[in-house]
């Protein structure tokens, strides 16, 4: 759900999400409240200065409702906003996206949430019914899978298949970071060098495996970027 009553900002939003999820655009915060309690929305995108019903007023009301008390909120405000007249609500909101702002940066960032989100569900479904969660890098790649389960401080094991189905790896996390992943005989950060270059293939989350080895150097994040810098050296 987006909530913006500017007319422009709320479509460039709309274009720029809608390709990631259903979207439901709003111009009026009082609107917005009473359709996210009739029907919650996964994730919140409103903005702080609006006429009637603030951003403000709308995270209150909708933390204050049992229906909606989970439901992420992003809001979009100038950093002055934030700094000054924010502070006190930052504990209830999933994020704050500074003013102006690039609606590609605003697209990433939600999708990002959404993943997490999306996971979490998947991890609930798993779970009753005794399995895991498979799908295809296509639709979910490497650069989606570590940041979700970085931020959902995840335990868990990655399998990761390669496109022709010949090589597997597997990662293991633990609260989100990655302390071990194995490939054949290959261990550690070289897994990850490796496995970057893969768009396609498979993936499976076991959310019931561990692994007591330490076989990387670095946490998800670093590991990540490590590679994909030596991913652009290959290719300069």
């Amino acid at each position: 759900m987006l909530v913006d009553d500017n007319a422009l900002v709320l479509d460039l939003m709309r274009r720029g999400l809608e390709a990631h999820a259903t979207v439901e655009a709003l111009s009026d915060g009082a609107d917005a409240l009473m359709k996210a309690v009739e029907s919650p929305p996964d994730l919140i995108i409103c903005d702080y200065r609006m006429e009637g019903l603030d951003g403000r007023q709308l995270l209150e009301k909708l933390k204050a409702r049992p229906q909606t008390q989970k439901v992420p909120v992003v809001l979009l405000a100038s950093k002055a906003d934030v700094d000054e007249r924010l502070q006190t609500v930052a504990d209830q909101v999933e994020d704050f996206i500074v003013k102006p702002f690039f609606v590609r940066d605003l697209t990433k960032r939600a999708k990002r949430i959404l993943d997490r989100i999306y996971l979490e569900k998947m991890q609930h479904e798993a779970a009753a019914a005794g399995g895991g969660l498979a799908g295809r890098l296509s639709e979910m790649g490497i650069m989606d899978l570590f940041p979700t389960l970085e931020q959902g401080q995840k335990t868990c094991a990655l399998i990761i298949a390669s496109p022709d189905g010949k090589q597997t790896a597997t990662i293991y996390f633990e609260n989100g970071q990655i302390h071990h992943a194995v490939m054949g005989d290959v261990k550690g950060d070289a897994v990850i060098n490796h496995i970057v270059h893969w768009s396609d293939g498979t993936f499976q989350i076991d959310f019931n495996a561990r692994s007591s080895e330490r076989t990387t150097t670095t946490g998800s994040q670093g590991l990540l970027m490590e590679a994909l810098r030596m991913l652009d050296e290959e290719n300069k």
